[in-house]
């Protein structure tokens, strides 16, 4: 538990911050509400007793008093071209560990690009996209992988019965068409390529009760970051469900809309990763309820175990690499279900 320890939320009043906020509470941690809009930093605190800050990142001295006393920094805040450098840099002059729920690629290959070296030699935990895309693909694809050091090729499989967007994603989508010209983007032979051509449309075998379904191939998420960052995979493939994918291009499909008091959705995921090496072939399958909602106890359990020293290396790194991809996903329960096969952990679940 966080044993009272406080945690900034830039961006809590954003709909994934409200949900990473309740999240740290539920755990233990006092949260420490900041963002540019002090009408809405109050009405997110009314009746808590959290205290607020009012902070731009176009502004660092704003950022320096809103981190004052905290133990780490959870940014929120899209879109992440803009906001992740400046909370990184005053996190770093805090002394402090950083983690965003950055889903931009671009924003996220910034982060490693222009602090891995500083953070490491800080002895910094900067840990970027520790959300639903991006961070738990790498947990699910690390678990995979096993006592493996390579692997040919990594395939994750995205089952959304619909997607939602908020406006904070259809603003980091445009933002990351605007910085890569309209491309797409493709992790293959080792390294990032953009194309201009349309997506493969494809069909993948789920797991049942799912079974065979219509997806966009080549659905570039951030695990093309993630995962290339310490996993040794020339070819990582991302896939997204037509259906969702035809959501989030729609400029009329509605933000989610609560179906439980957690204030989930009714979204239902299934993530299916395929990693193969050889003849041979590993399986991770999770399962769960709300991309939006799942990303806190994804991020607030990355926060505990960086505070809790549970850690596997400092600097810029991603989930997988960080922690222990396998502890950290039976930690999950139950928000999410996972199951692992044709790995040395084939038959268990990381569900109890």
């Amino acid at each position: 538990m966080g044993s009272g320890q406080t945690v900034a939320v830039f961006g809590a009043y954003g709909h994934t911050g409200r949900f990473v906020v309740a999240e740290l509470r539920e755990r233990g941690f006092l949260p420490l509400l900041t963002g540019r809009d002090a009408d809405r930093l109050k009405a997110l605190a009314y009746g808590t007793g959290s205290a607020t800050r009012t902070a731009s990142a176009d502004d660092p001295a704003s950022l320096d008093r809103a981190l004052a006393g905290a133990a780490a920094v959870i940014n929120c805040a899209g879109p992440f071209a803009t906001t992740a450098a400046p909370v990184i840099e005053a996190a770093l002059r805090a002394g402090i560990p950083y983690l965003d729920v950055a889903a931009e690629i671009e924003a996220n290959l910034d982060t490693f690009a222009h602090f891995a070296g500083r953070a490491r030699d800080a002895g910094a935990v900067v840990v970027p996209a520790m959300a639903f895309f991006g961070g738990f693909g790498d947990l699910l694809t690390t678990a995979a992988m096993g006592d493996w050091t390579a692997a040919d090729e990594a395939h994750i499989a995205y089952g959304l019965s619909s997607w939602h967007p908020t406006a904070g994603t259809r603003t980091a989508g445009a933002v990351s068409r605007e910085r890569r010209g309209g491309r797409r983007i493709v992790h293959t032979g080792g390294r990032l390529e953009y194309r201009d051509d349309a997506p493969p449309a494809l069909q993948w075998a789920f797991p049942d009760p799912m079974g065979l379904r219509p997806v966009i191939g080549e659905f570039t998420m951030a695990d093309v970051v993630t995962v290339p960052s310490h996993l040794s995979i020339p070819e990582v493939r991302t896939y997204m469900t037509a259906e969702a994918a035809r959501d989030l291009a729609a400029p009329d499909t509605p933000s989610p809309a609560a179906v439980d008091g957690r204030g989930r959705s009714g979204q239902t995921f299934l993530v299916d990763v395929v990693v193969r090496s050889g003849g041979a072939e590993r399986r991770a399958v999770a399962r769960g309820q709300d991309i939006y909602a799942v990303t806190a106890p994804l991020v607030v359990e990355a926060v505990d175990r960086v505070l809790t020293g549970r850690t596997r290396v400092a600097g810029v790194a991603s989930a997988g690499e960080v922690f222990d991809a396998a502890d950290f996903l039976r930690a999950l329960a139950p928000h999410i279900t996972v199951e692992l096969s044709g790995s040395p952990a084939e038959g268990r679940s990381t569900t109890p």
